[in-house]
């Protein structure tokens, strides 16, 4: 009788470690890409996970140092998980200890790495991944200095030689107004041709405004401490400012490679400081005081001056560009984060206005180049809308005396939470095709080099 256990015993355990391998093998085919999140300290890791796909693993491993960085990262992915509408199901499992990186490195229980936290550690956490034959999905910016965005080049060259992909999450390709704005550009008979401009008049303008304290998810947000240090975080000039260049790139030169060594010339590059009490820092981030780290930097009031603001003036192609971002700590009451843009062409303007006369929502806007009819560009508008209707319906031009609006039913105003679903799944295809388009990384590194080096320029200045 004990001999016939035994054997049962042992047949059991054959068939269960025979079912268990059959279940593995089969989660690596069902889901092709499983994530492996390092270190996260920026919200926009968790956004990553605020929707599922249906080819990535819903067992997500995190690697952290202990702490409360980790801790609201698990938070925020968990009230994802439990909301009544629509919940997420992913599971996380979590390796907490300063030996994270090696951790990682060693099991390597993903094929994606996440990263979105630390700048100044991004770089070197990039290049690591990427050398060890993983690839990277990375928030903006991927770097933050001269020094780092050398790192990136190496890091390119060795994703190719890898065969792994590495890419930003450029969220703004998504935004509604900022599809129809290219689309508009790139029709001739309402834009015209791109004019060049001057440095006084550029032909290209795109502002950002951003704001320390704001909801996410519906809750206050948590910066934490180092978010403030420029050092760590990043000067304004090298962090927003990824996404007004991305968008001049793909609204202006769509599926054009940039070289940043031929097409672009750097004008002139400005920074300043937005200015932080004591009180503000406490309440964004819930420390006590301002940490020794930044205790250097603080003024003779005793607040903290943080180079969050930055402009670049530039020329891409030979066409006069500005970028300009500015942080505030809170903004108004009904408003968040505002975007303007403008794209001067022969024939017409077209633009993004979000103030107070658009009720803090983008709105685009097609306006007559100097010495154009008004009448003469109702036509060619008519004919181009009908055209996007078929891509949006819904769509519709309403001329506001010599201008026009773009009226964008509210179905494509999804927010910018869900842009990074959008760019996820777009990331997932690149993934399953083994490949990206050729301009994204040549226009990536590009990018970077703008911003690094104006902030060379502005700190020169």
């Amino acid at each position: 009788m004990k001999k016939l256990l035994l054997c049962l015993g042992v047949i059991g355990g054959m068939i269960m470690a025979a079912s268990c391998a059959e279940s593995t093998k089969k989660t690596a085919k069902t889901y092709p890409v499983t994530l492996m999140t390092i270190d996260p300290g920026h919200f926009h890791a968790a956004l990553i996970q605020k929707d599922m796909y249906p080819k990535v693993n819903p067992t997500v491993y995190v690697y952290a140092p202990d702490g409360p960085e980790v801790d609201s990262h698990l938070a925020l992915v968990e009230s994802y998980n439990s909301r009544a509408e629509n919940p997420t199901h992913w599971k996380s499992v979590v390796y907490r200890g300063e030996d994270f990186l090696e951790k990682a490195l060693q099991e390597k229980k993903g094929n994606v790495v996440m990263l979105a936290g630390n700048n100044r550690k991004k770089i070197h956490y990039i290049k690591t991944f990427i050398d060890a034959g993983l690839n990277v999905y990375a928030d903006k910016p991927m770097c933050i200095n001269k020094e780092g965005f050398e790192t990136l080049k190496e890091a390119f060259a060795a994703a190719e030689k890898n065969h792994v992909l590495l890419y930003d999450i450029m969220t703004e390709r998504y935004e509604i107004t900022s599809i129809l704005q290219k689309e508009m550009v790139n029709t001739p008979a309402v834009f015209g041709q791109m004019k060049q401009g001057s440095p006084e008049d550029p032909a290209i303008v795109k502002e950002s405004v951003h704001h320390f304290f704001k909801y996410v998810s519906g809750k206050p947000l948590t910066r934490p401490g180092w978010f403030f240090d420029t050092t760590q975080q990043g000067e304004g000039i090298v962090d927003v400012t990824t996404h007004l260049i991305d968008l001049v790139q793909w609204a202006a030169f769509p599926e054009q490679i940039i070289d940043y060594k031929t097409d672009i010339r750097l004008i002139s590059a400005d920074r300043w400081p937005t200015v932080l009490s004591p009180q503000q820092y406490r309440q964004v981030t819930g420390l006590p005081d301002f940490p020794a780290y930044l205790k250097g930097q603080l003024n003779a009031e005793g607040s903290l001056p943080c180079y969050a603001n930055g402009q670049i003036d530039y020329t891409i192609n030979g066409i006069h560009t500005r970028v300009r971002v500015e942080w505030a700590y809170e903004a108004p009451e009904g408003a968040g984060d505002t975007h303007y843009s403008v794209m001067k062409g022969t024939k017409a303007n077209i633009i993004i206005r979000q103030g107070q006369e658009q009720n803090y929502r983008p709105e685009l806007y097609i306006e007559p180049a100097e010495g154009v009819s008004a009448n003469a560009l109702n036509g060619p508008i008519y004919t181009a809308v009908l055209g996007l209707q078929r891509k949006y319906p819904g769509v519709m031009m309403q001329r506001q005396g010599d201008r026009w609006h773009i009226a964008i039913p509210d179905r494509y105003r999804v927010g910018h939470e869900a842009h990074f679903t959008q760019v996820t799944e777009k990331y997932l295809r690149f993934l399953e095709e083994g490949k990206m388009p050729e301009w994204e990384v040549p226009n990536m590194i590009t990018k970077y080099y703008i911003t690094t080096a104006a902030l060379e320029m502005a700190k020169q200045k």
